[in-house]
């Protein structure tokens, strides 16, 4: 292998409840929309024909517990609780049956938004990567093996700020399934161990400022916390 003009960042890992060695995180994989009720507190419509993605880098990965400062370029830094489910083994074009033997575990995250520049963006019809893309965006607490969770089901899914509830849902809202998701990723996609999928967030969505201390649980996963620091 030939040298590197410049140190080239390891990949980032996620702690596995259990396990001395931890999850590496190779691409990071979002789904839009999978909520009814966040989808019209957005103003816009369910696709229900097929699951609506966007991607975030690898490098985007944050510990939980962790205080990051206030994104540059944005006055409307969102919160978004999310369901994330870790790719264990390699699939490809995998029918909806099997899509769950693919699964290695679970894991509470923040997908963390520059929402004034999302929302630009989809108005042009622009990317969304100022607004999703962004360092420190992708909180994730230690992964639960999915043996441990046991079945996806009514488990709640709740988000504070500051100890105030702002979202309050279950994991049986989600439009699309994880068994659908994983099933239509593949028809696009050589999922493999390192891949990881927010799932989407539910109804409840709002600002944070500098200071915030923002928390999400869900029933039998480790909770994902986040302190927003001053702006750099």
């Amino acid at each position: 292998m030939s040298q590197t003009l410049f140190e080239s960042p390891a990949w980032p890992t996620v702690p596995v409840n259990g396990e001395s060695a931890a999850y590496p995180v190779h691409r990071v994989f979002c789904v839009g929309r999978n909520y009814a009720a966040h989808a019209a507190e957005m103003g816009v419509e369910v696709d229900r024909e097929a699951p609506f993605y966007f991607t975030k880098s690898a490098l985007t990965i944050l510990p939980s517990g962790e205080t990051y400062p206030y994104p540059p370029g944005t006055k409307n830094f969102h919160y978004e609780m999310e369901f994330v489910v870790a790719i264990g083994k390699p699939v490809f074009r995998v029918s909806v049956d099997e899509a769950m033997q693919a699964v290695y575990g679970y894991a509470a995250g923040l997908d963390m938004t520059r929402r004034d520049l999302q929302l630009v963006a989809r108005e042009k019809g622009r990317p969304w990567d100022l607004g999703k893309d962004v360092e420190g965006s992708s909180v994730i607490a230690a992964l639960t093996k999915a043996a441990d969770f046991g079945e996806i089901g009514d488990q709640k899914v709740q988000l504070t700020v500051d100890g105030e509830l702002r979202q309050d849902a279950r994991l049986s809202d989600l439009i699309w399934s994880v068994a659908e998701l994983i099933s239509d990723l593949s028809k696009f996609y050589h999922l493999a161990p390192g891949d990881l999928i927010y799932t989407g967030t539910p109804a409840g969505v709002g600002a944070v400022d500098p200071g915030a201390v923002i928390r999400g649980t869900i029933d039998g996963l480790d909770p994902v916390e986040l302190t927003v620091g001053q702006p750099e």
